[in-house]
């Protein structure tokens, strides 16, 4: 099968084709043709290196962590999928990626597409969507009539991660760019702080949950914000400073992804009853020069939505 590797880290030059063996399924596994993947910035830090000593991997590496396609052979123990299902998953991180034609997936780890969702929207949903999930119910337990701050609502957690917390009934309160605020208000945001021209520490009070998209010093500033003694903030990107979190007798936490199927479903569920849409923001070709262009428009940092790979 065709496939996008590293066999070592650098720039966006070291991603390359090449012909590599087909997966097989395993006892409890199924193996899916790709029909979408999808970019997120993990893909392109693991291809520099800076997660070399997480991810301690022998080349080469397929990078990529979000599967949308059709189930193409059914391993043993699995029952309840059959070949021709549409799928969509956020499968176990191995060096065997997405950004292949075939990819492994524990069938636990699936979720079925639903009909009114592309296989482009479904792929731009596993990683993101699951990131957001977790960290909004999971692990800050977000309880309808809460506020809640969203950093970088316009990216692909930022979008998903406004429409759940919208849904569960939070006041959204997210940070972006002017020229998004009509968008991420469609999408369910009550207030759109335009980070370019305000602090947002500056302006917010009584936040119950704060979810941490950026790390830095808009982590630091978002201990400001929240609630003493019930504030939750829980981020993405680095651990956040114990003293400061316990000066306030509050929350703060760094997570890490769990794939669960069953979080997934429901989070396909919300999109089959239009709760929830995907936001694919760009789309490029399943190819070297694809993969590469996306890895570029994601290190911007200014993608809209999610960056998606088409195999079609």
């Amino acid at each position: 099968m065709k496939a996008v590797i590293i066999e070592n880290y650098g720039g966006k030059d070291v991603l390359k084709e090449a012909e590599v063996e087909t997966p097989k399924a395993g006892a409890g596994q199924v193996v899916v043709k790709l029909a979408a993947t999808s970019i997120n910035p993990i893909d392109w830090k693991l291809r520099e290196g800076y997660l070399k000593q997480m991810m301690d991997w022998p080349f080469p590496i397929i990078l990529g962590w979000d599967a949308a396609g059709v189930i193409s052979e059914v391993g043993a123990n699995v029952t309840d999928w059959k070949i021709g299902d549409k799928v969509f998953a956020r499968p176990e991180t191995t060096r065997f990626g997405t950004y292949a034609e075939y990819t492994v997936v524990d069938a636990p780890l699936l979720a079925r597409i639903p009909d009114n969702v592309s296989f482009e929207e479904a792929a731009s949903i596993p990683l993101a969507g699951l990131t957001a999930w977790q960290a909004l119910f999971d692990h800050a337990t977000l309880q309808a009539g809460e506020k809640v701050l969203i950093h970088a609502g316009a990216g692909g957690v930022g979008t998903l991660a406004i429409q759940l917390a919208k849904n569960a009934g939070a006041h959204v309160i997210t940070t972006a760019s002017e020229k998004n605020a009509a968008f991420l208000k469609e999408l369910g945001a009550d207030e759109v702080i335009d980070y370019k021209t305000t602090n947002f520490a500056d302006v917010l009070t009584d936040v119950d949950v704060v979810f941490d998209t950026m790390g830095g010093d808009i982590q630091k500033d978002s201990f400001r914000v929240l609630k003493a003694n019930t504030g939750r903030l829980i981020s993405i990107v680095s651990e956040p400073d114990q003293e400061i979190a316990n000066a306030k007798n509050i929350i703060a936490k760094s997570i890490w992804l769990v794939p669960n199927g069953e979080q997934l479903q429901a989070f396909a569920d919300l999109m089959a009853s239009g709760k929830v849409k995907a936001i694919v923001g760009a789309t490029f070709p399943f190819s070297a020069q694809g993969v590469y262009d996306a890895h570029a428009l994601s290190e911007t940092h200014h993608a809209k939505g999610k960056i998606v790979i088409s195999f079609e």
